[in-house]
């Protein structure tokens, strides 16, 4: 069984979050975290996906990363079983990104 380091988890899954707001890969990314984390969560990503496509600035694509690495990380803190689960969605995601 693989160690998951959880801040490590939290910045590629918010590194892949924030490069899938922005293709068709948000589509299937968004009903897997509705699925898997909830419908906050999906709310989140369904707004950073409209700051992202209002704006061409890259600092926006930095704070977006920022902003959902905070939040995995405080998920991950509350429910450290949610590792394997983000580590799944972060493969997956990224398999489907162009």
């Amino acid at each position: 069984m693989a160690v998951l380091h959880p801040r490590r988890v939290a910045w590629e899954g918010a590194r892949t979050f924030v490069t899938a707001a922005n293709t068709d890969a948000y589509w299937w990314l968004s009903d897997r975290v509705g699925h898997h984390l909830g419908l906050m969560y999906q709310s989140r990503l369904y707004e950073t996906r409209m700051r992202l496509r209002a704006t061409a600035e890259a600092d926006a694509i930095h704070a977006e990363a920022g902003a959902w690495r905070a939040r995995l990380d405080e998920l991950l803190d509350a429910c450290p079983a949610t590792a394997s689960v983000l580590t799944r969605l972060i493969s997956e995601t990224a398999s489907r990104l162009p």
